[in-house]
């Protein structure tokens, strides 16, 4: 079973729902594109508050221009050794501005959320037993100090997010 975490904790009743051949949106759901298809319907309609699948080897830099119409950008990890959906989160956040929810999806692990969260991840799509079992439980683990830059600001204001202190 997949369930939907973010900071604030498990969501229920998430409307996103990744399409595919066999599995479609339904009337109280909302679709998650492949990049292609999102295209497309870009293309052809003045539609907004779209979600975007980003697969490994997508070009996060082909939504350029359209992240205005979108509501979510979900960043496919198919493997727990498949990190090319860190770069895709990090280049949204940094280089395109988007400032909407990014979502992974796949095979999303407990000791990685942590580094998601500094590349701009904001929920993710949890079925791994442990992940969930430690979510429930509030135990997300952590590292204070970082050498590098993040998508996201550092907590103590005033302080430089990339130096490492102590």
């Amino acid at each position: 079973m997949t369930k939907i975490w973010n900071e604030s904790g498990f969501m229920s009743d998430d409307p996103w729902i990744i399409e595919t051949e066999d599995l479609q949106a339904g009337s109280n759901e909302k679709a998650i594109l492949g990049l292609d298809a999102f295209l497309a319907k870009v293309a052809e309609s003045d539609e907004t508050g779209l979600g975007v699948l980003i697969a490994p080897t997508d070009d996060v830099r082909r939504l350029e221009g359209h992240q205005g119409r979108l509501a979510l950008v979900a960043v496919a990890f198919p493997a727990f050794n498949d990190g090319r959906a860190f770069s895709h989160a990090s280049l949204l956040r940094s280089r395109l501005g988007y400032g909407g929810e990014v979502r992974a999806v796949g095979d999303v692990l407990i000791d990685q959320i942590p580094l998601m969260l500094r590349c701009g991840i904001d929920s993710f799509a949890v079925s791994n037993a442990t992940a969930l079992k430690r979510l429930a439980e509030n135990r997300l683990p952590g590292i204070d100090n970082h050498y590098q830059p993040s998508a996201r600001p550092a907590q103590d204001v005033g302080s430089y997010s990339w130096r490492r202190r102590g």
